[in-house]
């Protein structure tokens, strides 16, 4: 799951009529009117929470002749409150690598110059390969995202490729352009 969509999913979620109307969904759907009367609001702050909510996909609609009901996607819901446990427990459970078989693959995907041949398919190697690529960047700095492609591109020329696979992977997180490290126990290898 990537950092981006579990905080976004918490920061809607960090509401007190959010949370209340989620709390009200969870006995069963209700219409607009419904929740408007039960929170003492007005229908159009009902209507923005509402669409807040269906954004995150935590809530959905169904229509009944000419009213507009609202459920609760409580899968949904769960699956994205138990993300944040999640953040870092993804490694893949067949990396263990010596370091020996990382030179190895090091080696392979490398040019005698330091420029990567090429991008492993397979997960287990990408994985290696990416570490491999973020070493010279320091934790703890924010770095712009020119920087960032400048890094890559002494390595291999679609960096935004390897750019997208360190947010992916977790190495790195990126908020409004800015691209910082992740401490080591976030990273899938």
């Amino acid at each position: 799951m990537q950092l981006d969509r579990v905080v976004n999913f918490h920061k809607t979620i960090g509401d007190k009529t959010r949370i209340k109307i989620i709390a009200l969904l969870k006995d069963g759907p209700l219409h607009g009117q419904a929740l408007a009367g039960k929170l003492g609001l007005t229908p159009p702050t009902i209507s923005y929470h509402i669409t807040k909510l269906r954004e995150i996909d935590v809530i959905y609609q169904r229509r009944d002749k000419n009213t507009i009901y609202f459920h609760l996607n409580e899968k949904k819901l769960e699956f994205m409150a138990k993300a944040i446990l999640e953040i870092g427990g993804e490694k893949v459970e067949s990396l263990i690598v010596s370091d020996e078989e990382k030179y190895k693959i090091i080696n392979n995907f490398f040019n005698n110059d330091g420029k990567l041949k090429n991008i492993p398919a397979q997960r287990k190697k990408k994985l290696i390969i990416l570490e491999h690529l973020i070493k010279g960047l320091k934790v703890g700095r924010i770095y712009q995202e020119k920087e960032i492609n400048e890094h890559i591109k002494q390595f291999h020329e679609d960096y935004a490729t390897i750019r997208r696979e360190f947010i992916m992977c977790h190495f790195m997180n990126r908020q409004n352009g800015e691209y910082e490290l992740n401490p080591k126990e976030m990273w899938l290898i």
